[in-house]
């Protein structure tokens, strides 16, 4: 079995439920007393969230950068980032390790893909909204058309996750939001709808809704643990 790297706490809410999942999967692949070989390094969120918000990405790479380091240095085979905003400088972290990244959008997209989804209404923060680096390659590797909220849906999107789930807040009503937001997706002729911020199934589960729902961090998690066990 190969070693998982987890670059992780960002926040910590949503690693925990990354560590679930990774040796939930692994029991169920494997068996009995099986678990998984994982080596982790969670950040404090505090600084990384600081740092996005005045838009200092260059900083949170060398900060994620140096801990990705650490995480290859403890044995990791391959590298998770356990967040989808930090994959905007997915590069420059790929950049300063020399073990593979398993890249969240890829592992969205196959699943996507699979199911014959081509196009995909797409929630997570307001940086993974706006910005290309993870809507742009679902577009561009996979062809994958991509629906987002309205600007003032996105504020409420964004919001709800800095200010609730990252701190393990869940409300009905922040529920009965995002699930106006996906119906309006939905609308939009959205086949299913991307949980692209690895908090957001905390307050939103498939139970809640008839349109198609994918969890990133499920995702995710699902191709560590094959990969983890691939010969």
């Amino acid at each position: 079995m190969k070693t998982i790297g987890m670059l992780g706490g960002m926040s910590w809410e949503s690693t925990a439920s990354y560590y679930k999942a990774i040796n939930e999967g692994i029991k169920q692949e494997l068996g009995g007393l099986h678990s998984a070989k994982i080596c982790m390094y969670s950040v404090d969120f505090d600084q990384i969230e600081k740092l996005q918000h005045q838009g200092n990405w260059a900083a949170t790479a060398e900060i994620l950068s140096a801990a990705a380091q650490s995480v290859e240095a403890g044995g990791a085979d391959f590298l998770l980032i356990c967040t989808n905003t930090m994959h905007k400088v997915a590069p420059e972290i790929e950049k300063a390790i020399s073990i593979p990244l398993l890249h969240i959008a890829d592992a969205t997209a196959e699943r996507l893909l699979e199911n014959n989804i081509k196009r995909v209404g797409l929630l997570g923060t307001r940086f993974t909204m706006e910005e290309d680096f993870y809507k742009g390659r679902l577009i561009d590797k996979y062809t994958i058309d991509v629906v987002v909220p309205e600007s003032d849906e996105q504020e409420i999107v964004h919001n709800v996750i800095y200010s609730e789930l990252c701190l393990g807040k869940v409300t009905d009503r922040s529920r009965l939001k995002y699930l106006s937001i996906i119906n309006e997706l939905y609308a939009k002729g959205a086949e299913a709808v991307i949980l692209g911020c690895t908090e957001i199934a905390l307050l939103v589960q498939q139970k809640h809704t008839s349109v198609p729902l994918y969890d990133t961090t499920e995702i995710h998690a699902s191709a560590a643990v094959k990969l983890a066990i691939s010969i």
